[in-house]
């Protein structure tokens, strides 16, 4: 008999207190019996929280031997004293290395020559000690190669505090710009920079400031502020280096602002007045931007150009046509020529097409399904483009590839110690399951070459479906703990992502927001009808929006599962979107819709997890959070779980674990990290009846 938790002493979990709050609207009355767990400063709010952590200790307390050798397993993988494949920018190489033993990364450059004496820029272990969080972000060194500028969060919220760094002689200067995303655009003056603030509220980057190096901040200019609550603002410079850009997005509509990089204090000049249902988004090359936009209904995007100083949408010639088959994802441009990044039939596809028309053509990949994407090239005025590419078998790589004769040069791959990893001893392969309308919905799936593939076999199912995101076909040497012991892990590309381009995310969005969950439902009934899995051995995972997923999913059809792992879930949809001062829900009415709208609420409302909890059995259920979330907040999946421990009527597990420390994005640190996945690795091989 295989021994999980149900075998031990049982204790009992914990019960929060139930103190109705009366909702009403559209004349419609909801009755939320946990609300008060969104007081985050009340200490009830904190004993609960420690009460369903101790829950979650007490019950999993048999598996941390085995939690802590998976850990060193999967860290047993990892080359820990490792370094970037170093690139050029600006007369400098740059590098990022980790050590033996070091959470974090140094960040350190070269000048001219590899073999040149090495600097460091940041050390960011030497930062962060003290800290139980740390994060750096958008590192950024201006065009005199003197003045570092680099975000710091210590809180896991994603408000940054903007540092300057002095790195002729190491030192930090004074000023400290706080409450932003970390990013920064220098001004070619090497001295005036600009950035985003956030509201301290919703966590919007709604204003763009301008700083001068060596001044009070409470002296920083706003340039631009932006007043609908819809969107949200960011500043950059070109590639060109040529133009400070401030772009403004929501989910549906863009507009863009630039201004000359050598005239700081200039006026900033709009391209195009932004409009409902255009997006655009620039970049810059000789006497024109180039603009890939939706206009003229090219669903799949097309690339237009405009001339400099002739912005508006009617001076824009097309460059690229629409194409009903292939998504274009992003461009990148280089003196001599364009790289395109497309999708095609959920393949990623990089296309090279040079200027003066001589040539047109796709970079070959040869897998079933692989992730390819064109990697950091800061460089102009080069024949050499540099780009990733890996898959749920082959480890990543990155080459470096000359587009005149068309060699390529593998300068990195990814190394995955221990001795024990082959490539060919794992197998993968895309199916295609019809979902309940006819639409084929594609799963990727891998597997050890021994796993016996019957009604047995346990599977772990994952998927997403929101903002267009698509999750990629990517190896990864922490999975392979997973798949060494008999798990065949797949990933459901439902829609609401844009893995078969455009129209996929549309039909999973808003009023159609059911198919997201109806494909992940027809995915894993298929998996079960062609002898992968089975019911008994079937798990789904999802994080974020796809917390929101599985949420929803067994709520729909819990049956078909054996059991789930929701990472920091979306689940009270109706409740959080209509709180506009709660971060991203002004933002992602477009997405989820607006509550306020009779329509739209009783639409959210009929598949928002939290508020469709029934009185039936549900599966194994592992919840995770972090107190400090500032996208999905920690409350959503407390409550969650207090209303399904009042309600659910079977004797599965029921797991809540709050990290303390963290926010949505988990730990920090590269070791810390691989504790999480262990914990969830874990959760499923108990139930598995795995112990080592």
């Amino acid at each position: 008999m295989k021994e999980t938790n149900m075998s031990k002493k049982e204790m009992i979990p914990p019960t929060a207190e139930r103190i109705p709050k009366k909702m009403e609207i559209h004349g419609d009355v909801r009755v939320d019996d946990y609300y008060w767990l969104n007081e985050r400063e009340n200490p009830k709010v904190i004993d609960y929280l420690n009460a369903e952590n101790d829950y979650y200790h007490h019950v999993t307390g048999h598996t941390k031997k085995f939690q802590e050798d998976l850990f060193e397993e999967m860290k047993s993988r990892i080359k820990e004293d490792d370094e970037s494949v170093p690139y050029k920018k600006n007369g400098y190489y740059y590098i990022t290395k980790y050590e033996t033993g070091k959470q974090y990364p140094l960040y350190t450059r070269k000048k001219e020559r590899l073999d040149a004496q090495e600097e460091i820029i940041v050390d960011v272990n030497n930062l962060a000690e003290g800290h139980e969080y740390y994060a750096l972000t958008g590192l950024n060194v201006n065009q005199s190669n003197k003045v570092a500028a680099f975000g710091v969060d210590t809180v896991s919220r994603r408000q940054y505090d903007i540092q300057f760094k002095n790195l002729e002689t190491g030192a930090l200067y004074p000023e400290i710009i706080k409450n932003t995303t970390g990013s920064t655009a220098w001004a070619n003056d090497n001295k005036t920079v600009f950035y985003a603030r956030k509201d301290p509220m919703t966590l919007r980057s709604d204003k763009i400031y301008k700083h001068v190096l060596g001044t009070e901040v409470s002296e920083d200019v706003l340039i631009f502020e932006e007043n609908d609550e819809a969107f949200w603002t960011f500043a950059y410079k070109s590639k060109s280096k040529r133009f400070i850009i401030i772009g403004s997005y929501s989910t549906l509509s863009t507009e863009y602002r630039y201004l000359d990089a050598n005239d700081p204090n200039g006026e900033f000049m709009i391209v195009h007045p932004r409009e409902k249902n255009l997006e655009y988004s620039i970049a810059h090359y000789g006497a024109h931007f180039y603009v890939l936009t939706n206009r003229d209904h090219a669903l799949n995007f097309k690339l237009m150009k405009a001339p400099i100083g002739k912005t508006s949408k009617e001076y824009w010639e097309e460059v690229i046509p629409h194409r009903e088959d292939t998504l274009l994802e992003d461009i990148s441009i280089f003196k001599n020529f364009l790289v395109l990044e497309e999708r095609h039939n959920g393949l990623n596809k990089i296309r090279i097409r040079k200027w003066d028309g001589s040539d047109d053509y796709h970079l070959p990949f040869e897998e079933e399904t692989y992730s390819a994407s064109v990697y950091n090239n800061p460089e102009f005025d080069t024949n050499v483009i540099r780009y990733s590419y890996n898959s749920l078998t082959t480890p990543n790589s990155v080459i470096d590839f000359n587009v005149d004769d068309r060699s390529k040069e593998v300068k990195k791959e990814q190394e995955v110690l221990g001795g024990n990893f082959d490539k060919e001893n794992y197998n993968s392969e895309r199916v295609w399951a019809k979902a309940r309308d006819g639409k084929q919905v594609a799963i990727s799936l891998v597997y050890n070459k021994k796993t016996v593939i019957d009604e047995n076999t346990p599977l772990l199912l994952y998927g997403y479906g929101s903002y267009g995101s698509i999750v990629s076909d990517r190896f990864s040497s922490v999975r392979l703990s997973l798949l060494d012991r008999g798990f065949v892990y797949a990933i459901a590309h439902i829609r609401g992502g844009e893995y078969l381009g455009r129209s996929w995310y549309d039909d999973g969005k808003m009023f159609t927001k059911m198919n997201t969950f109806y494909d992940f439902i027809d995915a894993a009934k298929h998996l079960i009808a062609h002898k992968y899995t089975s019911a008994k051995h079937l798990y789904a995972e999802g994080g974020s929006a796809g917390g929101l997923l599985v949420g929803a999913v067994i709520n729909l059809c819990p049956e078909i599962f054996n059991g789930i792992i929701a990472a920091v879930p979306f689940v009270d949809v109706v409740t959080t979107m209509l709180d506009e001062s709660i971060p991203l829900t002004t933002g992602e009415f477009d997405e989820w819709g607006n509550p306020k709208q009779k329509e739209s609420y009783q639409y959210m409302l009929s598949y928002s997890p939290y508020d469709n909890v029934k009185q039936h059995d549900y599966p194994h259920m592992l919840v995770t959070t972090g107190l400090h979330d500032s996208q999905v907040q920690y409350f959503e999946p407390a409550k969650w779980v207090a209303k399904l421990r009042l309600n659910k009527t079977d004797k599965n597990q029921l797991l809540l674990y709050t990290n303390m420390e963290t926010g949505h994005g988990g730990a920090s640190g590269r070791f810390d990290a691989l504790k999480e996945v262990t914990r969830d690795y874990c959760f499923l091989f108990d139930l598995e009846g795995i112990s080592e």
